[in-house]
């Protein structure tokens, strides 16, 4: 029961990530580039406050940093610019489909072969969350964005596995910040538009980066190591529902049966993969 509680508080971090950057992008306060650069630095600021504080140091040259912080670097670039033409639920559709392609086929990969139920519960969480989030009217879909949010996703699934080998889930976090902060601003700078953020935007993403991406995070890592890879990455799918509910109730969007429906069936689906008691 612990290991649940942690494992939802670590997906509801996930979730706030989207709504802060839903408030802060989509109000114009902040360009997703100029969110994600500061959303990082102040990330690597607080973890490695944190380190410090416990009087340890930051490791940056131990072996599997350069994993850690690279798909890290490369989730924030493709995640942000990916939403500049892509739908958020379409995106989301995206991102945790190839999480959950490459999860797995890792899993099998390794050996740790999903169960009947864990295979099922997991197809039952995406549809719901297909069914949710499944574009309306024939929406284009941009192969570019598409592209992007696909790599985005390869780069949360192998930051995800990177910390199934961290010994230290506080200071290996703080590493991946520190070592992804100039990968990721040079990303932008290349690709990314022109830098704009205002003192609200600015709040947003130091809330984001240091709190609900970096405390996160970190969390994660810690519980990467308890939870098969199959598990691991059918958990996540709660994570654009939790945003969507949260978005109703905090923001005051539209609900909707669908999204009932929808929360239903992920839920019912992650507790089939995850439960014991539920696969009877």
């Amino acid at each position: 029961m612990r290991l649940v509680l942690l494992i939802s508080l670590t997906m509801v971090a996930f979730a706030a990530n989207s709504i802060l950057n839903r408030l802060a992008v989509g109000s114009g306060a902040a360009d997703p580039g100029a969110f994600a650069v500061v959303r990082v630095l102040a990330g690597a600021l607080v973890l490695c406050l944190l380190v410090w504080a416990r009087g340890s140091r930051v490791p940056l040259t131990v072996p599997g940093r350069a994993v850690g912080a690279l798909s890290l670097a490369v989730y924030m670039v493709g995640f942000s610019m990916a939403y500049l033409t892509l739908d958020a639920g379409l995106g989301a559709l995206i991102l945790f489909g190839v999480v959950q392609i490459a999860m797995f086929s890792f899993g099998a990969l390794r050996g740790t072969r999903p169960s009947p139920s864990q295979i099922m519960g997991a197809v039952i969480a995406f549809a719901g969350l297909a069914y949710v989030l499944w574009p309306s009217g024939g929406a284009h879909v941009d192969a570019g964005g598409a592209a992007l949010m696909a790599l985005a996703g390869l780069g949360w699934a192998a930051y995800t596995l990177a910390g199934r080998s961290a010994p230290d889930a506080l200071a290996a976090t703080a590493g991946n910040f520190v070592v992804a902060l100039p990968l990721t601003a040079a990303a932008i700078w290349v690709v990314g538009p022109a830098l704009h953020m205002t003192l609200v935007g600015l709040s947003l993403a130091c809330l984001s980066g240091a709190v609900t991406s970096g405390l996160g995070y970190a969390l994660w890592y810690r519980l990467v190591p308890q939870l098969s890879p199959a598990v691991a990455a059918t958990v996540q799918l709660s994570v654009p529902v939790i945003a969507l509910v949260a978005g109703v109730l905090l923001l005051g969007e539209a609900g909707s049966l669908s999204l009932v429906l929808g929360t239903m069936l992920v839920l019912g689906g992650i507790a089939l993969a995850v439960l014991p008691g539920a696969r009877r």
